[in-house]
């Protein structure tokens, strides 16, 4: 689907809002949604848990805050229904099947509705930020595949992903068809909301400059991913996925936000207190679990828990200042 067919669906852009506040609605994945950093959304042993993971301590939390002490003319209500494990498909066309390792209940999570319909966008609905994309790829399964390769001596997720066995999409393929979807999504969001400002929110730096900078020894870090496949990783698979979010962004006319160059630096293979992602293992709430189900991935031994390279609660912060930024200034042409 090309990008002038998308925008060619869109309903045309006006002014929007409720008389006594605005309305923001948060869709999106984990990188959203907080995952193991603050106090859970609902809280624990709350009927209403839907099994996505939704913390306070994530960035529209923190965001939401800054807003209520600081109203950019009047008060701004959120609506979070982001959810760990989302795709891009999840926002706009599919149910999810939630899969939070927290407190599920007996038969198991319930699907939820898609993002774009449990977030009720119409009309009113002045701003709408997106962060969503890695789980298409998806960049977590790609990351345990290179962890895997990585204790095999000889073996490459460089090679796997480039020319994948039979049935599996190279890199290439991945990131054209993430590209599609993203179009689609988008389109979507607008027609549904056709008189917000429409914000998406890339991925941080969660990979070192060099990937020699990471202790292959360390799963607090990458494990046992070759420093070669974590050069791939980030020059061929997060960048590039960041790029595609970005041109379709800037194609419909939206605004991108970019919190990868401030997080540079900040990756998970640099030390505690400085970085501001988590390692394959790292430092959790004590809700979150320290094994991951259907793997030998155990972190009890290192007194840490699963998480799977993602923000802790200073990489939530530096995404906060930026998505607030940016939605003030979006409110400021509204």
């Amino acid at each position: 689907m090309g990008l002038a067919l998308a925008v060619s669906a869109l309903l045309p852009a006006g002014s929007a809002g409720a008389a006594d506040h605005y309305q923001w609605a948060a869709l999106g994945d984990s990188y959203t949604a907080g995952g193991f950093v603050g106090a859970p959304q609902p809280p624990l042993g709350d009927a209403s848990r839907d099994g996505c993971d939704r913390t306070g301590d994530a960035y529209p939390g923190v965001v939401e805050r800054e807003l209520d002490e600081f109203p950019p003319g009047k008060p701004v209500h959120l609506t979070n229904v982001s959810c760990g494990n989302a795709t891009i498909a999840d926002i706009a066309d599919t149910r999810q099947m939630p899969i939070s390792p927290v407190q599920p209940p007996a038969g198991g999570w319930t699907a939820v509705d898609p993002q774009i319909q449990r977030a009720r966008l119409n009309d009113q609905t002045d701003i709408v930020t997106v962060g969503v994309g890695g789980n298409s790829l998806p960049f977590g399964g790609m990351l345990l595949k290179c962890l895997e390769l990585g204790a095999t001596p000889g073996k490459s997720c460089r090679e796997y992903f480039t020319s994948p066995p039979e049935g599996e999409e190279n890199i290439q393929d991945k990131l054209a068809r993430v590209q599609d979807e993203y179009i689609q999504m988008l389109a979507k969001v607008h027609q549904a909301a056709p008189n917000a400002k429409v914000i998406t929110v890339g991925y941080p730096a969660v990979l070192p400059q060099e990937g020699t900078a990471c202790n292959r020894l360390s799963l607090t870090e990458l494990g046992a991913v070759k420093h070669a496949d974590v050069d791939w990783l980030r020059d061929h698979v997060l960048e590039p996925l960041n790029s595609t979010i970005k041109r379709v962004t800037d194609f419909f006319g939206d605004r991108y936000v970019d919190v990868y160059s401030s997080s540079v630096g900040h990756d998970a293979c640099q030390p505690a207190g400085t970085k501001w992602v988590e390692g394959i293992c790292g430092d959790a709430a004590d809700y979150w679990p320290a094994r991951l189900s259907g793997t030998l991935l155990n972190c009890a031994p290192i007194s840490k828990r699963v998480t799977l390279v993602h923000p802790n609660a200073d990489g939530y912060a530096n995404t906060a200042a930026h998505v607030e930024r940016a939605i003030r200034i979006a409110l400021l042409d509204h």
